[in-house]
């Protein structure tokens, strides 16, 4: 496999399941908006759409290589902010699972953010390109 390859499948295997999730989400508005409102959370219906928008958006923004900056970054904060209100249930071994999950889901994100999209992308098309530092 050619590096050129490297970031697009990287792209791939975190934006796939991010699109999949919020699929899920879509189509089970009301378990959705139920669970997000178990835990405490206000305004559960925005939240619901604030997870589809961020999941199947951002999703598809990463597998397309289109602004993955920001979008990295949004995501990231999404991930993390999802572990510490759903998945903080230490003593429950999957629920502990799942909030590491997220964090490992961050780190990649985090690192999507600071190297970019790659040579096979939208960004890399039409040139948004910011240098690394």
């Amino acid at each position: 496999m050619q590096n050129r390859f490297l970031p697009f499948s990287g792209r791939l295997l975190i934006g796939a399941p991010f699109i999949m999730s919020g699929l899920g989400k879509l189509s089970s508005y009301a378990a959705t908006v139920g669970y997000i409102a178990a835990v405490g959370l206000p305004l559960a219906p925005l939240a619901w759409l604030v997870a589809v928008l961020v999941e199947v958006g951002g999703g598809a923004l990463l597998l397309a290589g289109y602004r993955v900056r920001p979008v990295a970054v949004a995501m990231a904060v999404f991930s993390i902010a999802t572990a510490i209100f759903f998945h903080h249930n230490f003593s429950d071994q999957n629920q502990m699972i799942h909030f590491l999950k997220n964090v490992m889901l961050a780190g990649g994100l985090l690192q999507i953010a600071y190297f970019g999209a790659g040579p096979l992308s939208l960004d890399a098309r039409i040139g948004n390109k910011p240098a690394v530092s």
